[in-house]
């Protein structure tokens, strides 16, 4: 192999050696979890039309509160029935917080707990699912 060549065909292999140990150590990069906070509500068949939209300022409050990110709250979506689904839920909510103590945290709150007094004569049931997110 010629002086050039030669020369030429290291340049390429350490080009491609940064590159790979680049893209290997952005793979192996720690990510920071993300947590989730599920709320399922089943409120009461008995409430009026009026009540079901005074229920949404629950939601409205909850995104006021420190520590809690990225709000969203909803109603069952109209899939096709499948044995492993469930939509009997009246409403439901997430949100994201960046830590566990934070979600915690949260929970402890006296304006979340104020809130919760305030809207707990609205539903019957309520279910809470927290999870950690690791892969984003």
């Amino acid at each position: 192999m010629k002086r050039k060549n030669f020369i030429q065909t290291l340049g390429t292999v350490g080009v491609l050696g940064v590159t790979s140990s680049t893209l290997l150590a952005a793979n192996h990069k720690k990510v920071k979890p993300v947590f989730f906070h599920y709320l399922l509500f089943w409120l009461k068949p008995e409430l009026s039309v009026m009540q079901v939209e005074e229920f949404k300022q629950f939601f409205e409050g909850l995104k006021k509160l420190p520590y809690v990110k990225n709000v969203r709250y909803g109603k069952p979506a109209a899939s096709s029935p499948r044995t492993v689904l469930d939509n009997s839920f009246t409403y439901n909510v997430s949100m994201e917080f960046d830590s566990l103590e934070e979600l915690e945290a949260y929970g402890k709150l006296p304006q979340h707990l104020a809130l919760v007094a305030q809207y707990k004569p609205y539903f019957d049931r309520m279910m809470v699912h927290d999870s950690v997110y690791e892969n984003l």
